[in-house]
C-alpha cells in the first residue's frame, strides 16, 4: 500500500510540473520536506519503512543544487518489536539538466554523509534487550525529476544508498548494507526572487544643430540661401555672387573674318579646335552660335553676312563631334552688337574685332 501511494505521488508531480509556469533560474535558499519509503537491505533482518527528512539547500547555478538533510528511519525487527533506527546528516548534490521552455526537468544526485544506527539486541543473559548505538559513513546516487511553481518545488527521486555500517548485530559478517530509497520533496523558497539588473539604457544623442541659412542650397546652383536672390536658378545655370542667372559669352578671340567674309581663316580652324574640345569635355553645356559684322556697308548685307559667318562655325563645330541639339542657330546679329564704335566712313570702319562669332552659354 505504500509503496502504492508513494508511485501516485511520483506520477502526481509529474502531472503538475507540465502545467506550472516556467521561470528563470532562481538562487533563492529554500526548505524542504521529505517523506518516502526505504528498501533496507534484507541482510539486515529489519522490516521496510517509511524514511522523512527536513532539510536546506540552494541552487548555485541554474544546473547545480547542494542540499543538506536530516534523515529518519525506523524500521522494526522481523518477527519482533526490538528497536531498530538509523537517522542522520546526507550532504547531497544535484546536476540539473533545465530546459529553456519547460518548468520541470530531471537530473542525477549524489552525496555523502553520516549515519547513527541505534539498535536493540535481545540480552542472552536476560533482563533488558541490549542497545547499540554507531556512527558510520554513508555515501548515496540517484535520478529525480525536479518541478518548479514559482515559490513551491517538488522532487521526486529514486536512490541507492550504502550504508557503511560494519557493526551490526544481526549481520555481524557484513561491513556495509545497500538500501534503497524512493522519496517525494516539497521545496518552499525563502524570501523574494533577487530583481533583474536593469539595463542602462545610454541617453539619446543630443539633436543635431539647425541648420542656417548660410548652410543651406536649395537651388544648386553654389549660392547659399542668406545671398541667393534668386532662389529658383535652373540646375547648370550660369549664375552670379547673388544667385541671379547671368549671360556668359565665349568669346571665340582669333575667329575672326576677312573683310566681307564668311570663311574661316587658318588662324580660326585652330581656335575653334579648343573651342569643340572644350564643349565635348563639358557635355552639359548648351551655346548659342552668333555671327557678327563691322560697321561697314548696309544692314541688310551685314545681316546676311552675319549669318553665313555663324553658320560657317555651326558647321565647323557639328562636323568635329559636337551634336546638334546642343548647338542654337546659327544666328546672325549683323552690326547691332558691335565690341568698339567705328566711323561710318570707309575704310576706318572695317574692325577686325566687330567682325566676330561667339558661343553664348544657354545653361
Amino acid at each position: 500500500m505504500k509503496k502504492t501511494l508513494l508511485g501516485c505521488a511520483l506520477i502526481g508531480a509529474l502531472g503538475l510540473a507540465q502545467v506550472a509556469t516556467a521561470q528563470d533560474f532562481d538562487d533563492r535558499w529554500y526548505l524542504s520536506g521529505t517523506a518516502g519509503f526505504i528498501q533496507n537491505d534484507s541482510d539486515r533482518k529489519v522490516d521496510d519503512s517509511p524514511i522523512y527528512a527536513l532539510g536546506v539547500g540552494k541552487f548555485f547555478t541554474r544546473n547545480f543544487s547542494l542540499d543538506l538533510d536530516l534523515t529518519s528511519s525506523n524500521p522494526t525487527k522481523d518477527g519482533n518489536d526490538l528497536h531498530w533506527s538509523s537517522y542522520g546528516a546526507m550532504l547531497t548534490a544535484r546536476s540539473h539538466f533545465r530546459g529553456a521552455d519547460r518548468n520541470w526537468w530531471p537530473y542525477v544526485a549524489y552525496g555523502a554523509g553520516v549515519l547513527r544506527h541505534d539498535e536493540s539486541f535481545p540480552n542472552q543473559n536476560g533482563g533488558q534487550p541490549i542497545k547499540r548505538k554507531d556512527n558510520n559513513l554513508a555515501a548515496q546516487v540517484g535520478v529525480g525529476l525536479q518541478a518548479d511553481y514559482s515559490r513551491i518545488g517538488m522532487r521526486t527521486e529514486l536512490l541507492a544508498r550504502y550504508d557503511a555500517d560494519d557493526q551490526s548485530v544481526n549481520a555481524p559478517r557484513e561491513d556495509g548494507f545497500m538500501d534503497y530509497i524512493a522519496q517525494v520533496s516539497m521545496l518552499v523558497k525563502l524570501g523574494q526572487p533577487a530583481a533583474a539588473p536593469m539595463e542602462e539604457v545610454a541617453p539619446p544623442p543630443p539633436p543635431p544643430p539647425q541648420p542656417s541659412c548660410a548652410d543651406l542650397d536649395d537651388d544648386g546652383d553654389g549660392v547659399n540661401n542668406c545671398d541667393d536672390r534668386c532662389p529658383d536658378s535652373q540646375p547648370g545655370q550660369t549664375v552670379g555672387p547673388d544667385g541671379c542667372p547671368v549671360a556668359v559669352t565665349i568669346d571665340l578671340r582669333g575667329v575672326n573674318f576677312d573683310f566681307d567674309k564668311a570663311t574661316l581663316r587658318p588662324d580660326a580652324v585652330e581656335t575653334l579646335k579648343e573651342a569643340a574640345a572644350v564643349l565635348t569635355q563639358y557635355p552639359e553645356l548648351r551655346v548659342e552660335v552668333a555671327g557678327h559684322t563691322d560697321l561697314c556697308g548696309a544692314d541688310g548685307y551685314n545681316q546676311k553676312l552675319s549669318e553665313n559667318r555663324a553658320k560657317a562655325v555651326y558647321d565647323y563645330l557639328t562636323g568635329n563631334g559636337v551634336a546638334a541639339s546642343r548647338l542654337v542657330g546659327p544666328i546672325g546679329y549683323g552690326e547691332s552688337r558691335p565690341l568698339e564704335a567705328t566711323a561710318q566712313t570707309f575704310p576706318a570702319c572695317k574692325s577686325e574685332t566687330n567682325r566676330r562669332t561667339e558661343l553664348n552659354v544657354q545653361n
